[in-house]
């Protein structure tokens, strides 16, 4: 375990979630499928994730309000800022992604990146589908961006009511 990082593992109606950051930043938010560990206390930054989070799920929360920080290249992270652009409860293509970056022809390489994404929910890759409507690609599993996907909207449409 690297110095100064700290982890908290929530439970979440999609599997448990691992949550990694320092006091300053979240550095990942990932699925997990090992065992509990006990880590030390977590920091309040790392709560307060854990909170919203929750409150995501819950449907109370549509945007995150937490500081990120997980290295890449300049193309992963303009690849990662149009991801926090998705409004909740819309998808988009692949292919609309890489033109939203200004560089169409980056289909393949945008979809790399989507799935080199290292906060997921809170950076919501989750909401990049096939140009044809299918669900692509997920790290944590088709069932899970089916699921986040399907929250989102039923969210929305609840909301109307």
């Amino acid at each position: 375990m690297e110095e100064g990082v700290y982890h908290l593992r929530i439970d979440t109606p999609v599997g448990p979630i691992l949550i990694s950051g320092t006091t300053q930043f979240i550095n990942a938010v990932s699925f997990t499928e090992a065992p509990p560990v006990d880590f030390p206390q977590a920091p309040a930054l790392l709560l307060d994730c854990a909170q919203q989070l929750y409150e995501y799920f819950g449907g109370d929360r549509k945007v995150f309000d937490l500081p990120l920080s997980q290295e890449g290249t300049e193309f992963q992270q303009s690849v990662w800022q149009q991801l926090l652009a998705i409004p909740f409860g819309q998808t988009i293509s692949y292919q609309q992604l890489a033109r939203r970056i200004h560089n169409p022809k980056s289909i393949r390489a945008v979809g790399t990146t989507n799935g080199k994404n290292r906060l997921a929910i809170i950076v919501p890759c989750h909401r990049v589908i096939g140009a044809n409507g299918t669900l692509t690609g997920y790290a944590g599993g088709i069932w899970r961006k089916r699921w986040l996907i399907e929250h989102e909207r039923l969210d929305l449409f609840t909301g109307l009511l």
